[in-house]
């Protein structure tokens, strides 16, 4: 578990096609690493990477097909800049939500402008993530803890303060640039509590207009 507090910014060093799927170098920048061993977990721009190798200079990681399908770490080159966080332990601060570092999707910045002296960032989240996404609640983009502004259909509105700019790689997006989006885990849970004896229906869809009907949630 991680909290979504950007720790460093580190960059890519290497990445290395293995097989089908990759070994990426991470170069950890400012990040302490005196107290990470192997197969801890680092989470690299929202992603849970495990530690296979540490260098000196950084850490090691395997990124499987089902990783590099579902987030942008297979697109990364060598010096992309990525955020990093070490996993969370029992003595730390939440400071941020509680993030798994498991990526729901792939989302897209649409734009950005000036907000005094925060930057607004305008975001499209894929559709099936929409319903997960609410005004004022949590969701983690590139690893970064953050509070939706507003919501509109797929998109959402964030403020990011200058601190976050410095501290992350939050700075570096323009139109088009995509993100690892990674969904409030209360909300999966909860909308898999609420299909009940549902959830084990493999034709189930999910929680729609249909199923909030039959359950007395909407009213003619």
């Amino acid at each position: 578990m991680f909290t979504g507090i950007i720790q460093a910014v580190g960059h890519i060093a290497a990445s290395e096609a293995r097989g089908g799927d990759c070994r990426l170098r991470v170069a950890t920048g400012k990040l302490d690493l005196g107290d990470v061993r192997l197969g801890d977990s680092i989470a690299t721009n929202g992603v849970c990477l495990t530690v296979v190798a540490l260098p000196g200079d950084g850490f090691v990681a395997d990124v499987s097909v089902e990783t590099l399908t579902h987030t942008t770490l297979g697109s990364l080159g060598k010096g992309a800049r990525v955020n990093l966080e070490k996993a969370l332990t029992a003595n730390s601060r939440l400071g941020g939500h509680l993030v798994s570092g498991h990526v729901d999707g792939v989302g897209e910045v649409i734009s950005l402008h000036a907000d005094a002296r925060a930057t607004r960032y305008r975001l499209r989240a894929p559709d099936f993530l929409a319903r997960y996404i609410a005004h004022k609640g949590s969701i983690c983009v590139d690893g970064v803890s953050l509070t939706v502004n507003a919501v509109v259909g797929a998109e959402f509105e964030l403020a990011i303060v200058p601190h976050t700019t410095a501290e992350t790689i939050f700075g570096d997006y323009t139109p088009g640039s995509k993100v690892n989006l990674e969904v409030d885990v209360i909300a999966r849970y909860l909308e898999r509590l609420l299909m009940g004896d549902k959830a084990a229906d493999a034709k189930a869809s999910g929680i729609d207009r249909a199923f909030l009907a039959e359950h007395g949630f909407l009213k003619d």
